[in-house]
């Protein structure tokens, strides 16, 4: 098995621990629904808290199709550069293992959304700078590393144990992706530091524009 070089994130602060340990435990509008599920069994406090669930569903559905998106963005991107033949070796087998990967987690993601009763969505068309293997390897870096931040950033929204574990087990996956590939390039395998650097939702759709072709 070949031995990759990968690229870095930035350094953690407190609001970094503190967003640890939003993600490690139960905090927000989860605690709150299970505080009022275990509060009292009259009709009133039924109502709320189904309210409360159905509520917290859409919002994980929401979240399941946002990182479905980036998904099929990451999937289709490996399956464009191995079509680019501008890699070798190492490098080619790192990118297939990896395309393989996000195959797999856009089928999970896809049945996740199903199974909770939503619609998943369709993959966007894409369009990437292929051109040398400098460009796929720094691309492929920023898209992983981009990856990770997305799902550390959507973790303390999610309302649902069985969601948040999926969802952490992708984003252990898209950091070793991204690790692997800093290497390559000669970076730290874990630039943040001791606390990964989470995006918002807007950073990542911003970042990720470029390469969704829009009608």
């Amino acid at each position: 098995m070949a031995t990759p070089n990968p690229l870095a994130p930035p350094d953690r602060t407190r609001a970094s621990r503190r967003r640890f340990l939003q993600i490690a435990g139960v905090s927000g509008a989860a605690g709150s629904a299970m505080l009022l599920a275990a509060c009292g069994d009259d009709d009133e406090n039924a109502a709320s808290t189904s309210t409360t669930k159905a509520t917290a569903m859409g919002g994980d559905i929401a979240i399941l199709n946002y990182a479905l998106t980036l998904e099929y963005l990451e999937a289709d991107f490996y399956d464009k550069v191995i079509a680019a033949d501008v890699l070798s070796g190492a490098e080619l087998e790192l990118a297939k293992q990896f395309g393989d990967t996000e195959a797999a987690h856009v089928e999970t993601l896809k049945g996740t959304v199903e199974k909770l009763g939503g619609t998943p969505v369709k993959a966007p068309e894409t369009t990437f700078p292929l051109e040398s293997r400098d460009a796929v390897l720094e691309l492929a870096a920023t898209v992983e590393n981009l990856g990770a931040a997305a799902y550390l950033g959507q973790a303390g929204a999610i309302q649902s144990d069985e969601v948040l574990a999926a969802a952490l087990a992708i984003h252990s996956v898209e950091a070793r992706h991204a690790a692997a590939l800093n290497r390559v390039l000669g970076m730290s395998a874990t630039p943040d530091g001791a606390f990964a650097q989470p995006a918002t939702e807007a950073e990542v759709l911003k970042a990720v524009k470029p390469f969704i072709v829009t009608s």
